[in-house]
């Protein structure tokens, strides 16, 4: 409560010496910038009244946008939440700012296991959001054996059941998993017998899609499909036949996470806002909207046994090892593209 208390009081400070302004309003303004239905509205509506601020939301469909946005300097935020390689690029282009970390004491709710990862190794420019896995999901009434392994996928006894990602990095990154290959390999060798195995399993895809996933699987169109765990947790909502499987040989690990662009004329309430997003009571509140799983320790310890105890949210420590985080390949991730490409174009 103190150290609520000291930030509560910075806040007013900074407002108070017109550091802060807000169009139209003697209230200070943070500007946040995130992905579609991913905050609880109820946090924002909090943390306005808590400490007197004007939270100005808006939402974008792929890191892709969010960069552009920032990268045409067309308008300011505060607060944005780019993916684990999006923010490795972004420290690259000295595009986000350094974090004081004595203002986010919530801090101490972070898993050590999500703290220190290569798109981030010093903790200095991010906290976690969110966080999750890509693996394999599929229908328990077309699909008789244990999924287990990426196998499944070129199983030709679900020929033109299964559905691709049309994701260059993630489907591509499946198929280096399953041959014992890192997913941010840059051997050209390596990436030749990934475009070689995805060819073999062309024939067996029904389409490559990403959006469409959710109606076709929810629907009994399909009977697996490559796609993240939160996606995955989301269908099964839907359509209680559906489970989640994350392979046996690895996957990706992957993370969404708050940040500050490097042009935020408010950084001490960003980092208040951060701090606050990361409180027990508040980090619980929004995963529990959200429904993908939290990275605060504190907030997972509030979550029902059931959701703590489902591979498809929060998979063992054994597993998680298995997994990589995506790295940013720089002029690299142009082959990877191109071998997509090559692959999606190919008609024999």
């Amino acid at each position: 409560m103190k150290k609520r208390h000291l930030v509560v009081v910075l806040i007013m400070m900074i407002a108070a010496s017109g550091l802060l302004t807000g169009c139209g309003s003697d209230k200070p303004v943070l500007n946040v910038y995130n992905w579609g239905e991913y905050m609880d509205p109820e946090v924002i509506q909090m943390f306005e009244d808590e400490f007197q601020v004007k939270v100005n939301y808006k939402t974008y469909p792929t890191n892709e946008d969010m960069y552009a946005k920032l990268k045409s300097g067309s308008a300011e935020f505060d607060v944005v939440f780019p993916s684990d390689y999006m923010l490795e690029r972004m420290i690259k282009e000295d595009m986000v700012a350094k974090i004081d970390m004595a203002n986010i004491p919530n801090y101490s709710n972070i898993n050590d296991r999500f703290k220190n990862l290569p798109y981030d190794p010093n903790n200095e420019y991010s906290v976690p959001y969110f966080w999750g896995t890509l693996g394999i999901l599929y229908n328990t009434t077309m699909v008789d054996e244990q999924v287990d392994s990426w196998a499944s996928l070129w199983d030709e006894k679900y020929a033109k059941q299964i559905l691709i990602l049309d994701s260059s990095r993630d489907s591509i990154g499946m198929a280096l998993k399953y041959l014992g290959y890192s997913l941010n390999t840059t051997s050209d060798a390596e990436l030749a017998e990934a475009k070689a195995l995805l060819l073999e399993q062309k024939p067996l895809v029904l389409a490559y899609v990403v959006d469409e996933t959710r109606n076709m699987m929810v629907q009994g169109e399909a009977a697996m499909a490559l796609t993240w765990s939160g996606e995955a947790i989301d269908l099964a909502a839907e359509n209680e036949d559906l489970a989640y499987a994350l392979p046996k040989e690895g996957s990706n690990l992957w993370f969404d996470v708050a940040a500050i662009p490097k042009n935020s004329p408010n950084q001490e309430l960003a980092e208040a806002f951060i701090n606050f997003l990361n409180r027990p009571d508040i980090a619980y509140l929004n995963a529990s909207y959200v429904g993908y799983s939290t990275p605060n320790t504190a907030a997972y310890d509030q979550l029902d046994d059931e959701i703590k105890s489902a591979d498809s949210y929060y998979p063992s420590d054994d597993v998680l090892d298995r997994c990589e985080v995506f790295y940013d390949l720089g002029d690299y991730n142009d082959v990877y593209h191109e071998l997509w490409l090559d692959i999606m174009i190919d008609n024999k």
